[in-house]
């Protein structure tokens, strides 16, 4: 294994090892194609999980330490942004830890509601995000690492039953959840009063980050389209490890 802090390079690259990125980069979904899985911010941490081989195409596959999350990386993109780290240790935080910092995550929604943005899929460094991309960072900016995907942060949420006139149960951090009978696949966070904040594309009336109501009074499209989504909810009362979800 490299000594920790050095920098990565093609040669010392091997499975199992783990680098901290120096800066901000893009996972990809596979190791030809353009598209985003996930991103990940300056001081996150990666596992190499195979090793380096030339069909593909100089990308690197590896899993993120602090949410198990699997992607591509540029090995072209990573020079001298990445130095070899220890493996991540997470800080699993009680419930009344996570409960203390929910206004630090409110804090920051709020801040990125302010600044100019657009959805991206597979974004989460911001100001740029996907639906869960937005949750997971809001929550990551406070300590509370929470899974990548909409689908996995319902599984991984302490259930809550909701409906569109019945919200009294929903507290300020509550995630809302959308799709489709079978499968999660929106997410948002509760604001006050069936209020949520999350990241829609534009083909339901938005291009990023806005607030909606799930009360029927709340005739906006978006809020009409994801109102007759609507799952469930959750509160998280937990960190994730950093294992790999499916």
């Amino acid at each position: 294994m490299p000594t920790l802090g050095t920098p990565i390079t093609p040669d010392l690259i091997s499975p199992g090892s783990c680098w901290k990125l120096l800066h901000g980069q893009n996972g990809y979904a596979t190791p030809t194609e353009s598209g985003l899985a996930t991103q990940a911010a300056a001081g996150r941490g990666f596992k190499v999980t195979s090793e380096l081989r030339q069909e593909d195409h100089g990308r690197l596959r590896v899993v993120f330490l602090e949410d198990g999350y699997p992607c591509w990386l540029s090995m072209h993109e990573l020079d001298g942004q990445a130095v070899a780290c220890e493996d991540w240790l997470p800080r699993l935080l009680s419930h009344p830890e996570i409960t203390n910092r929910l206004n630090a995550v409110l804090n920051w929604l709020e801040a990125a509601y302010q600044v100019d943005n657009t959805y991206l899929w597979g974004g989460t460094i911001g100001p740029d995000l996907d639906c869960s991309g937005l949750v997971q960072t809001a929550f990551a900016s406070a300590g509370i690492w929470l899974p990548r995907d909409a689908y996995q942060q319902e599984q991984f949420c302490e259930p809550l039953a909701v409906a569109p006139d019945e919200i009294s149960e929903l507290q300020a951090g509550d995630l809302i959840f959308f799709g489709t009978p079978e499968r999660c696949t929106h997410v948002g966070i509760h604001l006050e009063d069936g209020r949520y904040m999350h990241s829609s594309g534009r083909e339901h009336g938005r291009n990023g980050i806005g607030i909606d109501s799930l009360s029927p009074e709340d005739l906006h499209p978006v809020a009409c389209h994801y109102r007759g989504e609507l799952r469930g909810a959750g509160r998280v009362t937990r960190c994730h490890d950093g294992s790999t979800l499916p």
